[in-house]
């Protein structure tokens, strides 16, 4: 029985944080914010990786993935989905390692292979293409690259610190409260 409650408090906790991250993410619609509000989603995420484990972390991803895509800013959902969302389990496995020098590179080229997977969809699905900026359009791809890796280092350090900040704030009163 005891099993059970712990369970049905695991679910309901996932759910919750799901449910927050995607109540957030209606921010989206408000100008300026369709970068900042994906990031911000995904910290619930991250709570669900340091309460519970990474398994209920992932579940409760795609529950919020799955609502998220369906009420979101088009742009918004795409950065969640594709990477925001995800980013934080994906960090916490990585950082398993505990070797920085191997840390980072994984977590550049996950960074990578999402923006990668964005512009596939994208040129694909919605004949989205660079050449259409001529001359400046084959070398903007590069230079946003680069760009956004070094926002995706500044990020990636935001999260340790958010994390590290819930720690020492919070994680004991939400502990309590899962028993």
């Amino acid at each position: 029985m005891k099993t059970n409650m712990k369970n049905t408090s695991k679910i309901t906790f996932s759910a919750l944080m799901a449910a927050l991250a995607a109540a957030v993410m209606m921010l989206s619609y408000l100008p300026y914010l369709i970068y900042a509000i994906p990031a911000i989603a995904g910290l619930f995420i991250m709570i669900v990786t340091i309460e519970l484990n990474k398994k209920w972390a992932f579940m409760a991803y795609a529950v919020s993935a799955i609502l998220i895509f369906l009420i979101a800013d088009f742009e918004s959902r795409f950065l969640y989905v594709f990477f925001f969302g995800y980013y934080p389990i994906m960090k916490a496995l990585i950082e398993q390692i505990n070797k920085s020098v191997i840390e980072w590179p994984i977590k550049i080229a996950v960074f990578n292979l999402s923006v990668l997977a964005v512009y596939v969809i994208f040129s694909k699905f919605f004949a989205f293409s660079v050449d259409e900026f001529g001359e400046f359009g084959k070398y903007s791809a590069y230079i946003l690259l680069a760009l956004g890796n070094i926002v995706f280092v500044l990020y990636d350090i935001a999260v340790s610190r958010v994390s590290m900040a819930y720690m020492s704030i919070l994680h004991l009163k939400i502990k309590k409260l899962l028993r």
